[in-house]
Parts: structure tokens; C-alpha cells; sequence
């Protein structure tokens, strides 16, 4: 993000966050690298879990604390010790067939990491989740927090998340408050997952819309996220989930091409009809299944159902609980984007 980014995230509240020392899981990825600079710009403390030397040196670099480790390790309560919040952001977000090594990660991972954050005292946890605990393969249209966790999830990373998301609801008490967050389509400058994958796919002649890529999505540029995390360590209520999202919902296809034209790359025109690609999903999970892994299809019902059908989103309930309000527009997020590229 950029200086003005930081600020307006950090003009979104009239008050300082609660929380002047926070632990954090997934530092060195997309969302936790920015989550260190939007709370280290607002005075507080931040230690971050670090895999590696290399994750450590990126943490350190953005001003945090690392602490080596890893959320399947014991002992983790011991360097959350002294912390007043925990923001768990680590996760296997893979869209390829369900794997033993992400359930371990996304489901595992969450129970130790919170059963370590309330043996060390801490006073808050904010979890990160994702819209796709909802995904099945058909449209998610201006879902609302009612919508319930579906019995069938569009594959393994769903599947994952929507556990960890009650495993961290079923751990919220009145004294260990958890509160968890569901942002779609994160965005924004310092990516490296959505728009790099966006742009190899260009790059290498894979890229093709699905019926047109008309259909709806709902975004959440990066700093709308951190400032969201921030108001929820503030004002989120334990034991409940809010949706994060820019606002009104966008064409898929017209968001897509924009981000792509801010690193000056023209999406084409190829199209494939949503019922051919639904189909070649569903081969792909069945050979991955009946190989047993062995067999990687090029496309999974968990990605199809990421991108090739209308997801958007009823942020109401962060708006009324939490005084969520994005504080990046399309436009501002897409121009920073420009700028980025222009700079490199």
C-alpha cells in the first residue's frame, strides 16, 4: 500500500485500537505483510510467526518482531505470551484437490493456534476466513451471514475453512472473544497471489472468460481488509462472522481486465461456456480422486466456483456493528495498481 493508502485506512476510526501489542500468523504472505504495515503505522507492536529465515527477514524489513515457528508447532503460547490480540491470516489457500496437508494446516493449525492464544492471555482473536466456506459451484447472490455452511463445499479449501471457522466460533467465550472475518477477492498493490496468477495465465494463452464473464463479484481491495481488522478488534462481537467487501459488487470480467490493464496486459476475448467448464471440473476432481492425488487436473470445482459464477456479498452487518466503511474505492486501489507497475 502507499503512504496515502495507510493513512486513510488509519483515519477509518475516531479511536486508537484497543490493542496496543498483537501476535500474527501469516506475516510474510499478501495479507500480513499489509496487515504489519497498517498496524505498525498506528503505533502498535506487532510479532508475527516466521516459518523461515527468509519469512523473518520480510517481517523484520516491515518493522515487526518475527518469532520462528510454526502454527503446527507446541509451544506457540510461550511467544504469544505478553501479546493483548492474535490475528490467525495463515492458511493452505490451494484450489487444487483436497489435500491431507491442507485439512492439517487450515484445521489443525487454527486449533493450536487458539488454544495457544487463550493459554497465553490474550484478549482477542480475529480470525480470517473466506467467502468460499459458502462455495458449492452455483451463484452466492448478496449472501448475508445467515446463509449457512453448505453439506456439499465446492472442494477441499472450502471445505478446510469452513472447519477452522467453527473450530475458532466453538473456542469464542465472553472472556476469549473470537470474531471472524470473510473477505472475497482480495486485491490489491503487493500482490502475490490473485493478480500474478491472473497475469501468467495471459501471459501463457490459458486465459479464457467463462460465458462472457459478465456475471457479479464482490472485491476487497487490501486496505479495506486491514482497516475491517482493525474495527473488529475494536467493535467485533465473539462468536460472529462479517462479511468484508469495497461495497456494491462489480462485472467480473470488467474488475479482471482492469486489474490486468494496470500491468499492461489486455485480456482476450476467448470465451468457453460456463456448462463445458462446470463439466471438465467435475472430471478433474474424479480423476484426482480415483488417482488419489496422483493425477493434478487443470481445473477443480473449488477454483470453477471462485471465478465462473456471480459471488456477492450483503456487507450490512459490518457496516451497523463494526462502522465498517471501505476507505479505497475501485478507482483509488486500481490507480495505486498503475502507479506500482509505472514505479517497478
Amino acid at each position: 500500500m502507499t503512504d496515502t493508502s495507510i493513512g486513510a485506512a488509519a483515519a477509518a476510526t475516531d479511536e486508537r485500537a484497543p490493542f496496543r501489542r498483537i501476535f500474527l500468523t501469516g506475516g510474510s504472505g499478501f495479507v500480513g505483510r499489509n496487515l504489519i504495515r497498517h498496524f505498525i503505522a498506528r503505533g502498535i507492536e506487532v510479532t508475527a510467526l516466521a516459518r523461515s529465515g527468509r519469512s523473518a527477514e520480510i517481517v523484520r524489513a516491515l518493522g515487526a518482531t518475527p518469532c520462528r515457528g510454526d502454527i503446527l508447532d507446541d509451544g506457540l503460547a510461550s511467544g504469544i505470551s505478553g501479546h493483548d490480540a492474535l490475528i490467525h491470516a495463515a492458511a493452505d489457500t490451494g484450489h487444487g484437490p483436497p489435500t491431507a496437508g491442507q485439512r492439517h494446516v487450515n484445521e489443525d493449525g487454527t486449533r493450536l493456534v487458539i488454544e495457544a492464544a487463550r493459554a497465553a492471555g490474550v484478549r482477542k482473536v480475529i480470525h480470517l476466513s473466506t467467502e468460499s466456506v459458502l462455495a458449492t459451484g452455483k451463484p452466492l447472490v448478496d449472501v448475508d451471514e445467515t446463509a449457512p455452511l453448505p453439506r456439499r463445499p465446492a472442494g477441499g479449501y472450502s471445505r478446510s475453512k469452513a472447519a477452522a471457522e467453527r473450530i475458532a466460533l466453538a473456542n469464542s467465550t465472553p472472556g476469549f472473544p473470537v470474531t471472524v472475518l470473510r473477505p472475497r477477492f482480495v486485491w490489491g498493490r503487493d500482490d502475490t497471489t490473485a493478480l500474478p496468477a491472473l497475469m501468467q495465465a495471459v501471459r501463457s494463452g490459458k486465459f479464457a472468460w467463462i460465458s462472457g464473464g459478465q456475471y457479479l463479484t464482490s472485491t476487497t481491495h487490501i486496505a479495506n481488509l486491514c482497516t475491517a481488522v482493525e474495527l473488529a478488534l475494536a467493535h467485533g462481537r465473539g462468536g460472529e462472522i462479517y462479511f468484508i467487501a469495497d461495497g456494491d459488487p462489480v462485472p467480473f470480467r470488467a474488475f479482471v481486465s482492469a486489474l490486468l490493464e494496470t500491468q499492461g496486459l489486455t485480456a482476450p476475448k476467448n470465451s468457453i461456456p460456463r456448462p463445458l467448464v462446470r463439466a471438465i471440473a467435475a472430471i478433474g476432481d474424479m480423476l484426482a480422486a480415483i488417482s488419489r492425488g496422483r493425477i493434478v487436473p487443470p481445473l477443480t470445482l473449488q477454483s470453477y466456483a471462485t471465478s465462473a459464477v456471480e459471488v456477492s456479498l450483503d456487507i450490512g452487518k459490518a457496516r451497523r456493528e463494526l462502522s465498517y466503511v471501505p476507505v479505497v474505492s475501485h478507482e483509488q486501489g486500481l490507480e495505486e495498481l498503475r502507479s506500482w507497475q509505472t514505479g517497478q
